[in-house]
């Protein structure tokens, strides 16, 4: 019990160590341009790089940013921004990605495979080499393989798992590239139009 209660004290350190190693400072300052708002200025700088992931019906963390009106509520943890203290805004702070825990859009992470049955080591890289795990050469399927999914033959998206079985669908991520890190300029205007009254 004493190891455990030692562990939490120093996983506690370790966090407030990390927090505090942000240096704030360093933010982009705001733009000097002067009448910004939302429709014209900040509505292209998420559609761009933000909205694949916060508009819809289930957006990530319960944050829409493709509309005013969604900005200003928040997320499921609160507001995202104060009114005239860009400074302080969580959106600013997420932007400007200079705490990788928080970054948005979130710094990638090392590549993801299956790991070995039982083990916490590295991943695999898929079975039969580079190049492996894309479709076969000369179509989407491999002769007398399952149709994918949502093709024909195959269950419509959304009803049934892996080869039409009753098993839950992974919910799938945004196709596309990964969207592009905010500019220093970009931040910049976010925070003039926080600055100046999020309108």
């Amino acid at each position: 019990m004493r190891n455990l209660l030692i562990l939490a004290a120093a996983g506690c350190a370790a966090a407030r160590l990390s927090a505090a190693e942000v240096d704030w400072s360093k933010l982009p300052p705001a733009s000097t341009q002067t009448g910004v708002t939302f429709d014209t200025d900040i509505a292209p700088i998420f559609k761009a790089s933000c909205v694949r992931c916060h508009s819809g019906d289930r957006p990530r963390a319960q944050l829409r940013l493709d509309t005013l009106e969604g900005v200003l509520k928040g997320a499921k943890q609160g507001p995202i921004l104060t009114a005239g203290d860009s400074a302080h805004s969580l959106l600013v702070k997420a932007v400007s990605r200079l705490d990788p825990e928080t970054a948005m859009p979130p710094k990638p992470r090392g590549p993801r495979g299956p790991r070995p049955m039982g083990t916490n080591g590295p991943a695999m890289p898929p079975p039969g080499g580079p190049g492996a795990g894309g479709p076969p050469p000369g179509g989407d399927m491999a002769p007398g393989g399952p149709p994918p999914m949502g093709g024909p033959g195959g269950p419509p998206p959304g009803e049934g798992g892996p080869q039409g079985t009753n098993a839950p669908q992974q919910r799938l991520r945004p196709m596309g590239p990964p969207p592009k890190p905010l500019t220093a300029e970009q931040v910049g205007l976010i925070r003039a139009w926080i600055d100046q009254g999020a309108k």
